[in-house]
């Protein structure tokens, strides 16, 4: 096991460095000038601004020089000053993940719950109106676009109904905690306030719900069909024939072997979810990497640009190595060398 895991992270070290060579590449590749970009039109027409500002982020360098120059700095933990923000991009990546974390950890306990209970249902109780129903659910999670689900979620129990929280991840009459994690409700417990707790509890649930339904429709799906092979299998016939309760044999035999491919779907449903959804969190005014992402194109803010997509790929190699070692601890015939 710890020569695997020594293999794989050496291969992540060289992936990182491909994944920014690849975006650093993409990146200048765009035919636009993030001169114009970051300047007003007053100071685009004073060529000593305009020289100032290509020497200072380095854009009057030919590419491998821009490119050795930010590797550099990668290797020793920098990941360069954004020209949007003037901020370092890290402080700025730490800043903004936090409230990505937060939203996916909610959405994907909710994608898990629900998906898993549906399919099991759903397999135990085949041709039934509830499999039908739990299917038609599952089929709706994955096929509408999140964005209108989350306009709809908002026009139906905000604006409608009333009773859920508007966007944002507190009320605007309420003052956010102190910063201590970048977790809302962490920092609400940590502070002792109570009632700051469930003000950013409540103001995640339609946010989550909607970005957890895609994932949950997916796990429901592959839960049914897992479960549905494993009950075809000859040890839950054996233990059948044994005498054991149905719900045992669903619990104790069945639904542990059918798990393999539930996890591999819950681990890349959780990457998708960190990587930060840019409409969603648009809409709910979630000030997530996904929002961070979309203003630094806005503004082809090259150094943050790198930033984003090398944590991107970093949460989906780490949660992908991660999936892997549970194969070991859910099916003991998996054994890595």
């Amino acid at each position: 096991m710890l020569r695997y895991l020594a293999r794989r992270l050496v291969l992540l070290f060289f992936l990182m460095i491909g994944v920014s060579f690849v975006v650093f590449l993409l990146s200048h590749a765009v035919p636009s000038d993030p001169v114009a970009a970051n300047l007003s039109q007053r100071s685009l027409g004073n060529p000593e601004l305009v020289a100032e500002f290509r020497a200072k982020w380095g854009l009057d360098q030919p590419f491998h020089r821009q490119y050795a120059a930010y590797l550099k700095n990668l290797l020793q933990g920098n990941l360069g000053i954004s020209i949007r923000t003037q901020r370092p991009v890290l402080d700025d990546l730490l800043r903004h993940y936090p409230a990505t974390v937060e939203l996916a950890v909610f959405g994907m306990a909710f994608a898990v719950f629900f998906g898993m209970l549906f399919g099991v249902i759903s397999a135990i109780r085949r041709n039934t109106l509830s499999e039908q129903l739990f299917r038609g659910i599952s089929i709706f999670g994955v096929s509408v676009p999140s964005f209108w689900l989350a306009l709809i979620l908002l026009y139906v129990f905000y604006l409608t109904l009333g009773i859920a929280p508007g966007p944002g991840r507190v009320s605007s009459r309420v003052t956010p905690p102190a910063h201590v994690s970048g977790f809302f409700l962490l920092d609400a417990l940590l502070a002792g306030n109570f009632s700051l707790f469930l003000d950013a509890l409540r103001h995640l649930v339609l946010p989550g719900a909607c970005l957890g339904m895609f994932t949950m429709g997916l796990i429901t799906r592959t839960t049914r069909s897992s479960l549905l092979e494993a009950l075809t299998q000859d040890f839950v016939r054996t233990a059948r024939a044994k005498g054991l309760a149905e719900k045992d044999v669903i619990r104790k035999h069945a639904l542990g072997n059918a798990l393999l491919p539930v996890v591999t779907v819950i681990g890349m449903g959780f990457s998708n979810l960190l990587s930060g959804m840019v409409l969603v969190e648009t809409i709910f005014a979630w000030p997530g990497i996904g929002q961070y992402a979309f203003q630094s194109a806005q503004n082809l803010d090259f150094p943050a640009i790198v930033g984003v997509s090398l944590l991107i790929a970093l949460n989906y190699v780490g949660i992908n190595l991660f999936i892997d070692i549970l194969y070991g601890v859910l099916d003991p015939r998996v054994r890595y060398r």
